[in-house]
């Protein structure tokens, strides 16, 4: 793989760093100022040669998203490297709706599969363009958080401001 650009902007849940390929499209992305974080969500063989800093078009997205526009991630091309199973569930990730989180128990059942709860929860913590893909949308079966990569705090604040009235537009 070719070079990518990263860069990292502030947001009110601490600094959010992308990672884009040549084309632009987020290969991973996360809440930390921290490189080899974001470069680790990645599978070695989806890793990029080399890292420059630079502008990311995602960002302006992340921007508008925190600025109330929670739709704004929705077009954000992504580039993931997976199994079958795993690139339909991220693809299904992106059809929740803000405001709408689904179970896992939901989600397997989403993704045709309503007895692979684990394997759709193994979807969401391998998903590495965390916010374009919103991971943080699918809850435990009894309705609380259950895990996120980058916090249970930041996973909260992302639900809240996704039902917040101004969300709803």
């Amino acid at each position: 793989m070719t070079t990518a650009t990263i860069e990292t902007i502030e947001t009110p849940d601490g600094p959010f760093t992308i990672l884009a390929d040549a084309e632009g499209r987020v290969l991973s992305s996360g809440w930390t100022t921290d490189v080899e974080t974001v470069l680790g969500r990645l599978a070695p063989s989806a890793r990029p040669s080399g890292v420059s800093e630079g502008r990311t078009d995602a960002a302006d997205a992340a921007r508008a998203y925190y600025d109330g526009d929670v739709a704004a991630i929705d077009d954000v091309a992504v580039a993931q490297t997976g199994t079958a199973l795993q690139l339909a569930g991220w693809a299904a990730l992106r059809r929740i709706a803000p405001g709408e989180p689904l179970t896992y128990t939901g989600f397997a059942a989403a993704l045709g599969q309503p007895r692979a709860v684990r394997a759709a929860a193994s979807i969401c913590a391998r998903n590495a363009p965390a916010l374009f893909v919103p991971c943080h949308r699918v809850l435990r079966t009894d309705g609380s958080l259950g895990g996120f990569a980058w916090g249970l705090e930041v996973k909260r604040r992302l639900l809240d401001r996704e039902t917040a009235p101004r969300a709803r537009g």
